[in-house]
């Protein structure tokens, strides 16, 4: 390894570890989870799932899409112990969805599924995120607010609203330190020095995080751990894909991950959490993004992040005692926010009425139920709003010497869609490609899409793409 590429992947682990801190302990906050679990997640996405990734940039960790779903376990399964043995089945289920090849189901759920998905995640984490803010005791009523608590709350969200605008704008420290961590600093000093929030309003972190690890009892398993376990390992899987799709995308040197290798580590890694206190984990975007922008080269990035929260956790658990909780629950604030904002229910609507409707009866079914029910409801609409449409057959492929024609004969489905990027990637380098009849039949917006990326990707490598 060339030692100007070590040098960059130690100087992006250190900007992702200060992304992941704040992260990790918000994302534990919002689950009503121990806040060590989420430390223990971040270590093991960092330094397991890091070390057998496939992917040279991706970063995973706790996320905030399974928040939902880690709640409602726990309570659901009377305790955090037993939902342990829940994380630890859903990461075999995982390893398991590699091993047989499952890495290309995320091309089977229509973009308005997810979309909705991550918006009813957005709008869980405000709702309940907000008391936090306000300092308002669990269960109590919402008029008992906290001063101290809502001037703390106020300091943490202007420095991360302004911090995001001054990184919008380029400026390069702006961009490079993140704005939670500003915010999480600032606010354990001004409350240091004011005394502004109450003992029990800040981070509770015990002085070995390592001490006390339970194994989860395997004599517990019963039908409903196992629906719990499933639950998680679909929708964790479903987030590593996009992540993972996202990250091949804003790859500087545009390497491709294999998604079964993926999934496979991403099993490993929430098979050790679940026994040893962790949180579930997947790939998380926020965290890759940083990551690429450092400059990160390789994976070892993502293990020495891991590192890091080790020696964290290890010399200064005392300072991260300090940190106050309304703190935390405004960077969930803000990342709920990200997820819903009024503006994507907008592009949405241009994307078609169908789009539209499948988008929020998604979002309404999680949050009338719970995730998983949520994104099958939406994804059983969009197969019946397709199955009243032509669709099947629609694509004759013709090899010549140096040329592949794609005719699309017929209207074509979001259901086509992993099909089409198979016969993608499939297709040699040294050929040109021409698709023939995309404005005579009715093609869905993802496929679209597809063509679209594949089209700007083949021009950056002066490969011939045509249209007919």
């Amino acid at each position: 390894m060339k030692m100007d590429s070590l040098l960059n992947d130690l100087k992006a682990s250190l900007v992702v570890f200060l992304v992941a801190l704040p992260l990790c302990l918000g994302v534990a906050l919002a689950s009503n989870a121990p806040l060590s679990s989420g430390i223990i997640a971040g270590i093991i996405g960092g330094v397991v799932v890091g070390f057998f990734s496939h992917s040279q940039i991706s970063v995973s960790g706790p996320a905030a899409g399974l928040t939902v779903i880690v709640a409602g376990g726990i309570s659901q399964l009377g305790g955090f112990q037993n939902f342990g043995l829940a994380v630890f089945l859903s990461g075999l289920m995982q390893t398991l969805f590699g091993l047989l090849r499952g890495g290309r189901i995320g091309d089977y759920f229509p973009t308005s599924v997810i979309k909705g998905m991550l918006a009813a995640i957005g709008l869980i984490l405000i709702v309940k995120q907000l008391p936090h803010a306000l300092g308002i005791a669990q269960g109590g009523p919402m008029t008992q607010v906290h001063t101290g608590t809502i001037l703390i709350s106020m300091l943490a969200l202007a420095i991360m609203l302004t911090w995001d605008q001054l990184a919008q704008k380029g400026i390069g420290f702006f961009k490079m330190v993140p704005g939670a961590l500003v915010a999480v600093v600032a606010t354990l000093l001004v409350n240091l020095q004011f005394q502004l929030v109450e003992q029990e309003q800040l981070v509770t972190l015990p002085s070995d995080i390592f001490s006390g690890l339970e194994m989860p009892n395997i004599s517990n398993l019963n039908f409903g751990v196992f629906s719990v376990a499933l639950s998680i390992a679909v929708v964790a899987s479903l987030e590593t894909l996009l992540c993972i799709d996202a990250a091949d995308k804003i790859d500087p040197e545009k390497r491709k991950t294999n998604k079964n290798r993926e999934l496979f580590a991403q099993g490993l890694g929430n098979g050790l959490c679940g026994l040893i206190g962790g949180l579930p984990i997947t790939a998380v975007i926020v965290r890759t993004s940083a990551n690429v922008s450092a400059g990160a080269k390789t994976k070892l990035s993502a293990v020495f992040h891991g590192g890091w929260l080790v020696l964290c956790v290890l010399l200064i658990p005392g300072m991260l005692n300090l940190i106050p909780l309304s703190t935390l629950a405004c960077v969930l604030l803000l990342v709920g926010y990200k997820l819903c904002k009024p503006s994507f229910f907008v592009e949405m609507s241009k994307r078609g009425w169908d789009q539209f409707i499948i988008y929020c009866v998604t979002i309404a079914a999680i949050l009338a139920t719970d995730l998983l029910k949520g994104i099958f409801a939406g994804f059983i609409l969009a197969v019946i709003l397709e199955l009243r449409k032509p669709a099947f057959n629609c694509l004759e492929v013709v090899h010549e010497d140096n040329h592949v024609h794609f005719k699309f004969v017929k209207n074509v489905s979001f259901l086509h869609k992993a099909h089409i990027s198979q016969l993608l990637a499939e297709l040699p380098e040294g050929k040109g490609i021409t698709f023939h009849g995309l404005n005579l039949v009715r093609v869905h917006v993802d496929v679209h899409e597809l063509i679209r990326e594949y089209h700007d990707e083949a021009k950056k490598k002066n490969k011939i793409v045509s249209f007919n």
